[in-house]
């Protein structure tokens, strides 16, 4: 007996109901209310399209496709996984309509290279970090199992990209059959925009689908990207529904990201979300002598005070430290070429006119931020980000002032040290604390104490 394409989808669909009842013990009164007044539109060795009545039953059925997919790849009798998509009538002509997928080459879509040193064991952790340490470690060890997606956010050079790399090094150790795909965002949107001026873009998706582990850099710069939005939004619930881990990195949180669409910003927001702090002295100093190491120095062949005045004065992230030892060790050839330990003199010279300190009290506009922060229970990030609450937009005001007030420094580069804010806006802070001082005891009490704090 022949079968026309539509009997045999039929059949099939009529067998996934009876597997789904007999075998996966779905209550009868489920599978007859929600899956059975669906159909099976299209079926591909890899692939199942399912049409669904209502949204209501799309949401019901999509959240049990791994049952649908099981009883496919049984009745079927297929080596590899089938993946199930499915959509309502509206949504139907938009999906069907694309060119069916034959071969792609891989080399077209490749990811951006992982450095292999990025690893987490020598990833420096503090209380600045040891969140977001511990969320991307759990990643690791369960792709797809925990987070999903695991949002990292923190200021540029204070470790995301490391932790994104040492994420895909771990899985790749531990299972190299394992398809890692890391990506900064605009080079997502340069490969996307390739793609479709090749005629690729079907490829492209299909390609992603394939990937275990997605690993995307700097995500705030999809923002405004309208076609990126939505390549990136199909391929995202792909991963995701099929348990696909999906980690992301930004210099901030999924809600300040302007012009990324509400539908990734509630996607992304519904995993985790960590953020990372720039790191305190403690930790700064065991992230300098981590480098010294890696530069093939001993602890012992640097004066301890200089030591601890770079980790004091360059903790602001990761890269000025190195950027700072970088100088030093520079300096220490040039003019110190004996080869003795590099002196604390040698240290100071190197740096001079580098770091924002104080002569007198030997503090930062990093230092003045972070007592603030611990005062009023807030992280570094929260006061150099553009978030307007009352109790941030104070602490924020309060730190200008200080800065202006203990340090002595510009108003240009006070801006700069809060996220690029321009000089009106740093004066208009300094005089709103001025005012609040004169006519608040208390807020002049609180000010006196973090004050007091700094200086002693």
């Amino acid at each position: 007996m022949s079968y026309s394409k539509s009997q045999y989808l039929s059949e099939i669909w009529k067998q996934v109901l009876d597997y789904l009842c007999s075998n996966r013990h779905l209550e009868p009164q489920i599978v007859n209310n929600f899956y059975a007044t669906c159909e099976l539109y299209e079926l591909t060795e890899e692939k199942a399209f399912i049409l669904a009545p209502n949204t209501v039953c799309k949401q019901i059925v999509q959240s049990q496709f791994e049952l649908v997919s099981s009883a496919l790849v049984d009745i079927l009798g297929t080596s590899g996984n089938v993946i199930v998509e499915i959509f309502t009538k509206n949504e139907l002509p938009e999906r069907m309509n694309q060119p069916e997928i034959t071969y792609y080459d891989e080399e077209d879509f490749k990811s951006m290279p992982i450095q292999k040193d990025r690893t987490f064991d020598n990833f420096v952790v503090g209380d600045c970090n040891r969140e977001s340490h511990a969320a991307a470690l759990a990643c690791a060890l369960n792709p797809g199992k925990f987070f999903n997606p695991l949002f990292i956010y923190g200021n540029s050079g204070l470790g995301k990209t490391h932790l994104l790399m040492a994420i895909g090094n771990y899985v790749l150790k531990n299972d190299p059959t394992k398809k890692v795909y890391y990506t900064e965002s605009l080079k997502f949107v340069e490969t996307v925009v390739n793609a479709i001026k090749d005629n690729k873009i079907d490829a492209f998706k299909h390609f992603m689908y394939s990937i275990d582990l997605l690993l995307v850099d700097d995500i705030q710069f999809l923002a405004g990207k309208e076609k990126s939005h939505e390549i990136f939004f199909t391929v995202y619930n792909e991963l995701v529904n099929n348990k696909k881990q999906v980690c992301l990195a930004s210099d901030r949180q999924p809600k300040e990201i302007k012009g990324l669409e509400d539908r990734l910003i509630s996607r992304f927001s519904g995993g985790l979300s960590v953020g990372i702090d720039s790191p305190e002295f403690e930790t700064s100093l065991a992230i300098l002598q981590m480098k010294i190491k890696q530069n093939g120095y001993g602890i012992d062949q640097v004066d301890e005070e200089g030591l601890n005045y770079i980790a004091s004065n360059f903790s602001g992230n990761v890269r000025d430290l190195e950027g700072a030892w970088n100088r030093v060790l520079f300096y220490a050839i040039q003019f110190q070429p004996d080869g003795s330990v590099i002196r604390f003199e040698t240290v100071m010279n190197a740096l001079k006119n580098q770091a924002v300190v104080s002569d007198k009290t030997g503090l930062s506009p990093k230092k003045i931020i972070k007592c603030v922060a611990d005062y009023y229970g807030l992280t570094r990030q929260q006061i150099t980000s553009k978030t307007r609450t009352k109790n941030i937009s104070n602490a924020r005001h309060i730190s200008i002032y200080l800065c202006r007030k203990l340090l002595n420094i510009s108003y240009i580069k006070i801006g700069d040290e809060f996220g690029g804010r321009d000089h009106s806006t740093i004066i208009s802070a300094c005089l709103k604390v001025d005012e609040q001082i004169k006519k608040d005891p208390v807020f002049a009490d609180a000010v006196s104490e973090i004050e007091a704090q700094l200086i002693v």
